[in-house]
């Protein structure tokens, strides 16, 4: 077995939540807990996360189960006696699910989702929902900042030759569209997740033939009116003025769609590039740019208005290579016993079950949040954590990845600017608390004497 499938999921469990869960399990007290998965804080440079990778989860959470191959490796190990590997041969996924929805922003101590489950089965789901989580949210924010940067022009993700695994590639493409890519290169992605597909030429493609002109004539007449020509395999500048010499022997059908940059002075070659193509009759054939992009990189080329019509973004999409992790973690808040409160040096958690209510201006424009138990009402706030899941089903149908994208980006139009902004280091969004979690907060922590 090489991957993460279906068939051995089950097993992608830090081993303690296994030893934990036997022991629950032989000292009754396998009863339901709440546990919520939620960032302590944003990243370097963030002012905000995007919500994503919870249709993944949800699909998780439905199909888990220990099928037999997994109880004997489980058996094998030693650790677990048999009425433990009973009670797995048949543990399924009953509890109920909060969740922000995909595209919505998230803030530190929000929770991001929140499961209510009998101990076990809210124990054994941590691992996962923390990757699938906290990686998807990772890449969702960060093609939302270079969304941002790239001011209304579009951008593909380039990036799963870089990514950190086949399955992170593939969840990368996905986050990377609810953020605000337009398309993916990669062709599993197109046909998982229905993304529109992108790809140019390589430089291999190029180098294969006698010349450069030979090459694109070729493409073009392959691809007819889809071709986009990689120009800087020899001499950039050179390279266009071959594509305006290829097209004038083409029929306008065949014309390339676009020619590609990925290497020198981004900015100075497309103006070059664009008054060659423009002088050669090529006035409607856009530039395509890529190269180590990033969004700062990408706000300098639309703050200068280069000719750059749309960007290929690849490892510091994928990677996100300036911030390549989220803080998530899992935190038990509630259980059988009432609510739970960590009060670990520089790791305190908020207990109970909660809710998040957003605070908007007459505009639409987002003021504040406030963190508030789940059966307090903020008047002039909407709350934001939504019931996904009952029983171990869905609620609703998984929404399109449309839906998603359309609510990233009106969520991060609706951010303050200086929320929006590149800046190193973005002033905090307005996160408070509410009377009723502040007065629970006290009494625990007065319980353990640390008032």
């Amino acid at each position: 077995m090489s991957q993460v499938d279906d068939a051995n999921e089950a097993l992608f469990v830090d081993l303690y939540e296994l030893t934990m869960s036997a022991s629950y399990a032989a000292h009754d007290l396998d009863q339901p807990a709440t546990f919520d998965l939620f960032a302590r804080h944003l990243p370097p440079g963030r002012g905000y996360l995007v919500s994503c990778g919870l249709d993944p989860a949800l699909d998780y959470l439905e199909s888990l189960r220990f099928e037999s191959d997994t109880l004997d490796y489980l058996s094998s190990l030693d650790l677990f006696d048999e009425s433990f590997l009973s009670l797995l041969s048949t543990l399924r996924f009953t509890g109920e699910v909060r969740a922000i929805p995909e595209g919505e922003l998230v803030f530190p101590n929000e929770p991001i989702l929140q499961v209510t489950a009998p101990l076990v089965e809210a124990q054994l789901v941590e691992t996962f929902l923390l990757n699938c989580v906290g990686f998807q949210t990772m890449i969702a924010t960060k093609a939302s900042r270079v969304a941002t940067a790239c001011d209304g022009r579009t951008f593909v993700d380039f990036s799963p030759r870089r990514d950190h695994g086949s399955d992170a590639a593939l969840k990368a493409a996905r986050s990377a569209y609810v953020g605000g890519a337009a398309a993916t290169s990669l062709v599993l992605a197109g046909q998982t997740y229905g993304l529109e597909l992108s790809g140019t030429m390589a430089h291999s493609y190029v180098m294969r033939f006698d010349n450069e002109a030979d090459a694109f004539l070729t493409y073009a007449r392959d691809f007819p009116g889809r071709a986009i020509f990689l120009i800087d395999t020899y001499d950039t500048e050179q390279g266009a003025r071959i594509a305006v010499e290829v097209a004038a022997k083409l029929e306008p059908e065949l014309w390339p769609r676009a020619v590609r940059l990925d290497s020198g002075d981004i900015d100075q070659l497309s103006r070059s590039v664009r008054a060659i193509l423009d002088e050669g009759g090529l006035g409607d054939v856009r530039i395509f740019a890529s190269g180590d992009l990033d969004e700062y990189r990408i706000a300098e080329l639309t703050s200068a208005d280069a000719p750059i019509d749309a960007f290929g973004v690849g490892t510091q999409l994928g990677t996100s290579g300036d911030a390549p992790y989220v803080s998530v973690v899992y935190k038990l808040v509630e259980d059988a016993s009432g609510p739970k409160v960590k009060l670990s040096t520089d790791k305190v958690t908020l207990p109970g079950r909660k809710q998040v209510f957003r605070v908007t201006g007459d505009g639409g424009e987002l003021r504040s949040d406030v963190l508030a138990l789940e059966d307090e009402i903020v008047g002039d706030g909407r709350p934001v954590l939504c019931p996904v899941m009952r029983g171990g089903r869905r609620v609703d149908a998984a929404e399109p990845l449309d839906v998603l994208r359309d609510r990233c980006r009106a969520s991060v139009a609706a951010l303050p600017d200086r929320l929006r902004s590149l800046a190193p280091e973005p002033p905090p969004y307005e996160v408070s608390t509410s009377a009723g979690l502040d007065a629970l907060v006290h009494r625990l922590h007065e319980g353990f004497g640390v008032l």
